[in-house]
C-alpha cells in the first residue's frame, strides 16, 4: 500500500473538533439524565402502576425497541414539524436520545426493582415508611446497585449511537468530521482520529460511572 499519511490538516482543526466533542458530550450528559429519570418513572408505573399506566408504559416500550434510532429521529426533526411541533436540530436529538433511553433503560431498572427482595418491602412497612420512602431508600437504591454495570453499558452505547444525529445537522463530532473530511480530503486520517476520540470519550465516560459507583453507592455500604 502507497499511502501517505497527513494528519496536520486534521489535527490543526482541533478548535472544531474539540467543540463537536463537547457538543457529543453535553448532548449524551443530558439524555443521560433526562433519560433515567424517565427510566425510573417508566419502572414504577410499571411494577406499581394503575394497569392502564403499566400498558401504556409496555406499549412505549415495544414501540421505541422495536423501531430503528435512526426512524425516531427523523420522526422528531421532520414529522412533529408538520403537526405544528417545531425544534432546533439539536433540541430534537436530546429528546430522541432521551426517548430512546428511556424504554431501554425503563426495563433495565425494573429488573433490579423486581429483584429486590419482598422481605425488604414489609421491614419498610413495618418501620411506618411512607412509600415514597420506601421506594427511594428501600427498593430503588439496591435496585440501582443491582444493575448499575448493565445501565452504564446501556448509557455509553447511548453517547456512541449519538453519532447518527449528525444526519439531521446537529453539530456533534460525526458532523464536524463529515465537514472536515470534505474540507480535507483525507478520510483515512479524519476518521482515525475521530474513533480515537469516541475511544477516549468512552473511557472518561467508563471512569466517570466507577467513580460515582465508588461515592455514591458502593461507599455507604463500607463505612
Amino acid at each position: 500500500m502507497n499511502y501517505s499519511f497527513q494528519f496536520g490538516d486534521v489535527l490543526a482543526a482541533w478548535p472544531l473538533l474539540l467543540k463537536g466533542s463537547w457538543i457529543t458530550v453535553r448532548l449524551s450528559l443530558s439524555a443521560m439524565l433526562l433519560g433515567s429519570l424517565l427510566a425510573v418513572f417508566g419502572a414504577w408505573g410499571k411494577t406499581a402502576g394503575p394497569r392502564p399506566l403499566r400498558f401504556l408504559i409496555q406499549a412505549y416500550i415495544e414501540l421505541i425497541r422495536n423501531t430503528p434510532f435512526l426512524v425516531q429521529l427523523f420522526f422528531f426533526f421532520f414529522a412533529l414539524p408538520a403537526v405544528g411541533l417545531r425544534w432546533s436540530a439539536t433540541t430534537a436529538a436530546l429528546v430522541a436520545m432521551v426517548v430512546n433511553l428511556g424504554a431501554y433503560a425503563t426495563e433495565i431498572v425494573r429488573a433490579g426493582i423486581e429483584a429486590v427482595p419482598h422481605g425488604q418491602i414489609e421491614a419498610g412497612l413495618a418501620l411506618n415508611l411512607k412509600r415514597w420512602e420506601i421506594f427511594r431508600f428501600v427498593i430503588l437504591k439496591p435496585a440501582l446497585k443491582a444493575i448499575y454495570p448493565a445501565l452504564c453499558s446501556q448509557f455509553i452505547l447511548l453517547m456512541l449511537s449519538s453519532a447518527v444525529v449528525s444526519v439531521i445537522s446537529a453539530d456533534d463530532l460525526t458532523s464536524v468530521a463529515a465537514n472536515l473530511q470534505s474540507q480535507t480530503f483525507r478520510s483515512f486520517e479524519v476518521y482515525i482520529v475521530v474513533a480515537a476520540i469516541y475511544l477516549a470519550l468512552s473511557l472518561a465516560f467508563s471512569a466517570l460511572f466507577k467513580l460515582i459507583y465508588h461515592w455514591g453507592l458502593d461507599y455507604p455500604d463500607r463505612r
